[in-house]
């Protein structure tokens, strides 16, 4: 077993409870905002954590656009029978879809910004191949 108990994934954000409310709605689980303010923890039913971290100087990243790197983002995974109404519910929460270079219209991976500019995408799990027949 490793030293190392949990991986958490952090956004920079200069309204981190706002940004907290828009992933608890999408994810569930518990919002927990620490004292002081400056940083909020998603709980997810399933472990899933995340961090939102205050940073009054934080600047979206730009992503697909080439001048700047994706920085980081998150994958939602949802049944391909469920996509567009989650598509839905994000784009009602306040979330954005992005046009990427490989968009082909509707298919089973798309992307978003949230409300302060963070890139994520919705996809269906991967089922496991087929077993190989000789």
């Amino acid at each position: 077993m490793g030293l190392v108990q949990a991986a958490v994934l952090v956004l920079d954000c200069a309204e981190p409870i706002e940004l907290a409310e828009f992933y608890h709605e999408l994810l569930g689980g518990e919002v927990r905002p620490e004292v002081g303010g400056g940083r909020v923890e998603l709980l997810g039913t399933d472990g899933t954590r995340i961090v939102f971290r205050l940073d009054l100087n934080a600047v979206a990243p730009s992503w697909p656009r080439p001048d700047d790197s994706q920085q980081a983002h998150l994958e939602l995974l949802a049944a391909s029978e469920d996509l567009d109404e989650v598509e839905r519910r994000i784009v009602g929460l306040g979330g954005r879809p992005l046009e990427t270079r490989a968009d082909h219209g509707r298919t089973d991976d798309r992307s978003y910004s949230d409300p302060a500019g963070h890139p994520f995408s919705l996809r269906s799990p991967q089922r496991p191949a087929p077993p190989k027949t000789n």
